[in-house]
């Protein structure tokens, strides 16, 4: 028996892992996130599945159905939206089962940053522009951030931002970053990303607060940095046809031209 953490991703239904729809085929408990797991992606649970919505349980509650299914040698398959490497708290569940001798594994998924770049048909990242992308968050009432770890010190590096669970506080954000970006950067706020619902809206530091619509909440990612405004001077190396590589040597006296051709 085993749990298995499984990262369901940001929304969309068919944006789960080949590996992820075979576990949860094959598991007959199923513990979901149901304020930010689609329904939908339940339907690839086994007919007569133990399927339980956690969004109302509380930690000791979670483990007892873990350790329910472990009595009766059930394996479970345990949903979290996006990926589980960034505030899925997967690992305080963990802590605890690998205590209670439980086995447990672990599938990525999709992670928001990734679907809301797709919703923007933008990369986070551009030559000469920004070559690092920063997943963060403000202060919240279940995590605070540490220090050291201010928005201010992050903006300084001038890389994207990607601010996930502060929509709330947007105005606060807008304040912090314009010091170090100019209220001419670009900044793009997706709600519910891959959803029916899904929203994007455009601006700059300047114009992005008063672009706001009603109804967008904390399932809002922030996105701000230069390279979303996709214009750049300097192109990737990768495709120039100057650049000498193993599978584009570009002289005889390379040293990519005596390898053999691998492909």
């Amino acid at each position: 028996m085993t749990v298995h953490f499984i990262g369901a991703g940001p929304g969309a239904a068919d944006l789960i892992t080949l590996r992820a729809r075979d576990l949860i085929a094959s598991c007959p408990v199923c513990l979901y996130a149901g304020s930010l797991v689609p329904k939908a992606v339940l339907a690839h649970c086994p007919a007569k599945a133990r399927v339980v919505n956690t969004a109302p349980l509380d930690l000791d509650a979670i483990i007892a159905e873990c350790e329910a299914a472990h009595a009766a040698g059930q394996d479970v398959a345990r949903l979290h939206s996006g990926d589980l490497s960034v505030w899925s708290a997967m690992g305080e569940q963990m802590t605890r089962l690998k205590a209670l001798g439980i086995p447990v594994s672990v599938t990525p998924g999709v992670p928001a940053f990734a679907a809301a770049a797709a919703a923007l048909e933008t990369e986070l990242t551009l030559p000469g522009v920004a070559q690092s992308v920063v997943l963060t968050r403000t202060s919240g009432r279940a995590s605070a951030m540490p220090e050291g770890e201010a928005l201010a010190n992050f903006a300084a590096t001038g890389a994207t931002l990607a601010i996930h669970l502060s929509i709330h506080r947007l105005e606060d954000v807008v304040s912090d970053l314009v010091p170090f970006y100019g209220a001419d950067c670009p900044v793009a706020v997706v709600f519910r990303a891959t959803w029916p619902d899904e929203r994007v809206l455009r601006g700059t530091l300047a114009t992005i607060a008063g672009a706001m619509e009603d109804g967008i909440n904390r399932t809002a990612l922030i996105l701000v940095g230069p390279a979303l405004s996709g214009e750049t001077a300097v192109r990737s190396a990768l495709y120039s046809t100057e650049y000498d590589r193993r599978y584009r040597p570009q002289t005889a006296d390379s040293p990519f031209s005596s390898l053999e051709d691998d492909t």
